[in-house]
């Protein structure tokens, strides 16, 4: 696994395609790649605290012990419980979805249902991890979402023109 620190950023939206497939955006695409010894396999989760899913490559795995380590040291100094086996399960209890060298990828039912997946995603960059909403809960966030809101918006609008290749030929 590679060692560097990886940045996702940026954004991406993608309309449910055939066999109910959505398309990673090739940006997220390639740094999932990249830092994961060239492996096509996106992890999916539910976001710890907002209503949308968190996706990231297998190189953040170590990134995971550490936070585990962290959370229960913290836990210790301030005299706090901590359930380490049930921290563990939520934090490594994330998909590992494949996807083809274009990006399309299948998620699992139970992952639709929790990020409440409709026909559209908007991917939002976040660091170490990205954000994968339905744009539905994204526009029922506050408005320290702005910005995502905005970005989404104009991506759905390109999205319902149609394809890019060839547009406003005749």
């Amino acid at each position: 696994m590679a060692s560097a620190p990886f940045s996702y950023r940026g954004q991406g939206f993608s309309l449910r395609g055939e066999k109910g497939r959505f398309v990673l955006p090739p940006s997220f695409r390639k740094v999932i790649r990249e830092s994961s010894d060239d492996q096509r396999t996106l992890c999916l989760s539910k976001h710890e605290r907002f209503d949308c899913l968190t996706g990231f490559g297998l190189s953040r795995l170590p990134q995971l012990d550490a936070q585990l380590d962290r959370e229960e040291d913290r836990a210790y100094q301030a005299g706090r419980d901590f359930d380490r086996d049930t921290r563990s399960a939520q934090l490594f209890g994330f998909a590992e979805v494949p996807f083809d060298d274009s990006g399309r990828f299948i998620m699992p039912d139970y992952i639709v249902e929790l990020g409440h997946v409709g026909e559209q995603l908007y991917f939002h960059g976040g660091g170490q991890f990205f954000t994968v909403w339905n744009p539905e809960k994204l526009f029922e966030m506050g408005p320290e979402w702005e910005a995502a809101k905005a970005a989404c918006k104009a991506m759905m609008a390109d999205s319902a023109k149609g394809p890019a290749k060839g547009r406003g030929r005749k």
